[in-house]
């Protein structure tokens, strides 16, 4: 379980970068929040306690997740009993499989589906653990993702202190708007290109 968080929170954490690179109004948003609250704390560095005041952080992550869920058709089921959904037939003990990835882009269930915006979750309280089924990163029930809070905990750190240390350009000075989102086929839901960035320093003691 360690190694599969480990794993999954470098591809959250990746994919979140690339869309913040990708959308420089939200990576400054949240650089900013992320900036003010160590600040307004007298600190120099940010800890994990810090991270439970930067809601727009929060969402950031959250969004990331809906657009790169880490598993996205989630984990195989055995149906128990016979069903019919949508005019389709399961007979019991079918191998079924949910498409996390086209719930969370469904523009039935979401405005802007294929958008970023972390703002939606600023005013829709949605949480990790599948209660609302049209967000469903970690999975639901009983054989949801035991690993949830260490991952997001790892996430959201770093995220945070990749904020809080450094500005990001893209090598080359490439155009941000441009960078190439292309998804890699697998079980895991990863870039098909590693991310590249340059960190600027934004602090004089680095």
């Amino acid at each position: 379980m360690f190694f599969a968080g480990v794993d999954t929170s470098a591809i959250a954490a990746e994919w979140a970068m690339s869309e913040l690179i990708k959308n420089p109004k939200v990576m400054e948003k949240a650089q900013g929040e992320v900036r003010r609250v160590v600040r307004e704390k007298g600190k120099h560095k940010v800890d994990e306690e810090d991270i439970q005041e930067m809601e727009y952080l929060k969402c950031v992550v959250k969004e990331a997740l809906r657009l790169h869920p880490p598993s996205p058709t989630l984990l195989p089921r055995e149906t128990s009993q016979s069903s019919n959904i949508s005019g389709y037939h399961i007979p019991p003990k079918t191998k079924v499989m949910i498409n996390a990835w086209a719930i969370h882009r469904d523009p039935d269930l979401w405005s802007r589906a294929e958008e970023f915006v972390p703002d939606r979750f600023m005013t829709e309280n949605f949480d990790f653990n599948g209660q609302d089924l049209k967000f469903l990163p970690f999975g639901a029930g009983r054989r949801i993702c035991p690993g949830i809070p260490f991952g997001l905990a790892v996430v959201e750190l770093n995220l945070a202190n990749l904020l809080y240390w450094f500005d990001w350009e893209l090598p080359g000075g490439a155009d941000k708007e441009g960078l190439d989102m292309s998804e890699a086929l697998g079980i895991e839901h990863s870039r098909k290109f590693p991310l590249q960035l340059v960190p600027i320093p934004h602090f004089n003691q680095i």
